[in-house]
């Protein structure tokens, strides 16, 4: 499956339903016209900021772009049979897609937490555009280290250490030195 078309498509799909033009989206979200094109052309989508101002600006659920199927109660995912993968670009510069989001809570009904496990993987790109967006998240380092950029500060991270911030504030999260590593991460961005 193409998670990037997909995702594309679903924000297309959903903002013509709701009779919004591209260029209103882009008011209500603060992205570009030009973000949003490229996003609904399926092109690497830049991170989660994006995909979270474009679901306020829809009244959806962040998940709506990321899952089709909805389920009342608790959603269980098996090591072995989670939902597909989202790839994102993290706002490195060249826009490559050197981080891979395996969600852990497809199709949670009404749910306001988004969970990943986070595969980051080396990236010779030193550059990079920090995010944000209403909510919290909460990190917790499975392998590697990580470096999380919060404002004018750097944390270092490695295995078992956790953060959890404000994601209002300016941030990005990138592995140590641009080596690989892997997060437990839980994002809540209000609707």
């Amino acid at each position: 499956m193409d998670t990037k078309a997909s995702v594309g498509r679903k924000i297309r799909s959903l903002r013509e339903s709701k009779n919004i033009e591209i260029d209103i989206l882009a008011e209500r979200s603060q992205l570009t016209i030009d973000q949003l094109n490229s996003i609904e052309e399926g092109e690497p989508l830049p991170g989660l900021a994006p995909l979270i101002k474009i679901a306020r600006a829809l009244g959806v659920r962040l998940g709506t772009f990321l899952d089709d199927s909805q389920s009342i109660g608790p959603v269980v995912c098996k090591k072995a049979k989670c939902g597909d993968s989202v790839r994102f670009s993290n706002y490195s510069l060249s826009k490559s897609s050197n981080m891979i989001y395996h969600p852990l809570s497809e199709g949670k009904e009404n749910r306001h937490m988004e969970s990943f496990i986070i595969d980051i993987l080396p990236d010779t790109d030193q550059s990079y555009i920090f995010s944000s967006h209403e909510g919290e998240e909460f990190i917790y380092v499975l392998e590697g280290k990580i470096e999380v950029n919060y404002g004018k500060k750097v944390y270092v991270l490695t295995e078992g250490d956790s953060i959890h911030y404000d994601s209002i504030v300016n941030h990005h999260v990138h592995g140590f030195n641009h080596q690989k590593a892997r997060i437990l991460a839980v994002v809540y961005a209000p609707i």
